[in-house]
């Protein structure tokens, strides 16, 4: 087991009212699984997907990450965790458009310490990997969005995180580049990876091979056929 939620619990203060947005949150992971959680706007989804990422903390429960107990680790050392074994892969993609793609996939690992040659020959690799080998030296505003979200999954798994964790990875693509971004996905979770996707589309979770739903801060587990937004 990579990850475990145990009894997570998330409140907001909204003046002087509590606002209960996690309810008795329970789910575990195991290596390799790929997993969708699906909700409408305003479901939770949002706030358990920053708590997975260790972006924020629970207000009450146990987070278990890789056996490190998230609740009890300062900022320094969620950073770390954070960096360690979490791959982010956003909608918007949060490129920096002054790099190129090669550069924009090697930042994290000059953060991590990596000598530029190796920071180099990592990120072409995870570039081919994601099929731009032969746009390493474009910058975003040369590259279409699927291809920009590509670069993004390249930097994702450029530093081979435990979890590669996905916030609407197709939400602002076309319908052709959202299938060779899901195409990619299920190429790497073949491969061994972890992957937890956050959609609000149904037809993008039933790719994933094990689906939970958010409803009201409340995880469940339904079939497949039963999912809807409604």
């Amino acid at each position: 087991m990579i990850l475990e939620l145990q009894h997570i619990y998330k409140d907001y203060l909204q003046g002087k009212i509590t606002v209960n947005v996690l309810k008795d949150i329970n789910m575990q992971v195991n290596e390799g699984e790929y997993i969708a959680i699906i909700g409408p706007s305003g479901s939770g989804k949002t706030t358990l997907m920053n708590l997975i990422g260790c972006l924020d903390v629970p207000t009450s429960g146990k987070y278990m990450l890789a056996g490190n107990d998230i609740s009890r680790q300062n900022d320094n050392q969620m950073a770390a965790i954070r960096n360690h074994y979490i791959g982010f892969v956003f909608q918007t993609f949060n490129l920096l458009p002054k790099l190129t793609a090669l550069d924009n996939v090697a930042l994290p690992l000059l953060y991590a310490g990596v000598s530029k040659k190796e920071r180099r020959e990592r990120a072409a690799r995870a570039l081919e990997k994601v099929g731009l080998g032969d746009r390493m030296s474009f910058r975003s505003n040369q590259l279409s969005g699927g291809q920009c979200q590509r670069v993004a999954i390249a930097r994702a798994i450029v530093g081979s995180p435990k979890i590669l964790l996905a916030d609407e990875p197709t939400g602002a693509l076309d319908t052709k580049s959202g299938e060779q971004v899901m195409e990619i996905f299920e190429q790497l979770n073949e491969e061994g990876s972890t992957i937890i996707m956050i959609t609000h589309e149904p037809e993008i979770a039933r790719r994933a091979k094990k689906l939970y739903q958010i409803r009201d801060g409340i995880l469940s587990e339904p079939d497949s056929e039963e999912v809807s937004l409604a």
